[in-house]
């Protein structure tokens, strides 16, 4: 470290602090080492991990399932939930917990697609992956094996679709809403009830109330998003502050909208037949709404633009119901 000199009554010294010099230091994190396994002995602690966590899952099984207490974040927690049950799980041994993995990435995906079955879906994986590996073990191609159980559940699927009974009457809705909701005879009611009351291709969505009771509310027609029109300039109910058309053309995409350019053809055609044009996309550019708005004040074209809310699968889920709904 430099440090000025001075001179003072002939001598020289330091004008200021003379410091250390500054040591840096590295810090080195290591991952700590693989574990390689192979063969039968693979084979074996992937089907414990998946043994271990089906035990716990299976037990939940059915009407009569049975309970089981989680300890999370310092809380004990009581579930019969087979995929909260099934995500919770974590194994020490790093290939049982791979196996465990493979019955949870089942378990979501049934979630996924049907909201429910989860534990049964355990059950069956269990079963199908513990006799797949005892015929690989007695000299089974794998490739064969997985193309036979493909053919196999195409062919027990169609057979289970003659088989099945048609759910109708209402007690027989209440009783496979209860067991879904945990042998809860309240809320399955209740779903039966909505059920009878909106049909089989109404939908129903759950929301939080503002009081402690839980109910049900019929609403007509369809409830699309809470978001409405882009900009205020949109309105033709200034008394209501309401968008009302009658007749209007619904262009719905799952598209961004950058610029008006994109929309002219529809916009031309719109004037022509003089009817308004309700806009529902799924992103739109700041200054799309901005030229639209011009254009409406200077009662060019009628038009609406609604930009959909939400993200993903779920923003192009609800651009479907529009597009169903409005034809």
């Amino acid at each position: 470290m430099w440090v000025p000199l001075q001179n003072v009554n002939g001598s020289r010294r330091a004008n200021g602090v003379l410091r250390k010099p500054l040591m840096l230091r590295s810090l080195t994190v290591r991952a700590g080492p693989k574990r390689i396994s192979f063969g039968g002995d693979c084979r074996e602690a992937l089907q414990a991990g998946i043994d271990k966590l089906a035990d716990a899952v299976s037990v939940t099984l059915g009407p009569r399932g049975r309970n089981v207490v989680l300890f999370e974040c310092e809380k004990l927690k009581v579930v019969n939930d087979g995929v909260t049950i099934a995500r919770a799980i974590e194994l020490s041994d790093a290939i049982e917990n791979a196996g465990a993995m493979l019955i949870q990435e089942v378990a979501s995906k049934m979630n996924d697609v049907a909201g429910d079955g989860t534990t049964t879906a355990i059950i069956l994986a269990r079963a199908m992956i513990k006799f797949g590996l005892l015929a690989v073990s007695f000299g089974a191609n794998p490739v064969s094996l997985k193309r036979g159980m493909d053919k196999t559940v195409k062919e027990l699927v169609k057979d289970l679709k003659k088989k099945s009974l048609p759910v109708k009457a209402r007690e027989e809705i209440k009783a496979v809403a209860s067991i879904s909701a945990g042998n809860d005879d309240f809320i399955g009611n209740l779903i039966a009830e909505a059920i009878e009351k909106i049909g089989p291709d109404g939908v129903i969505s759950l929301e939080s109330s503002s009081s402690s009771e839980t109910f049900v509310i019929i609403e007509e027609g369809m409830k699309v998003i809470d978001k409405g029109y882009m900009s205020p300039h949109f309105i033709t109910n200034q008394d209501k502050s309401l968008v009302e058309l009658d007749n209007a053309k619904v262009l719905v995409t799952d598209q961004k909208i950058s610029t008006v350019k994109e929309i002219v053809p529809l916009l031309e055609k719109t004037t022509q037949l003089s009817v308004p044009l309700l806009i529902f996309a799924e992103d739109i550019s700041k200054q799309v709404p901005e030229t639209l708005v011009v254009n409406k004040m200077q009662g060019v074209i009628n038009v609406v633009v609604v930009k959909c809310p939400g993200f993903g699968e779920g923003k192009k889920a609800l651009l479907q119901d529009i597009a169903l709904m409005t034809g």
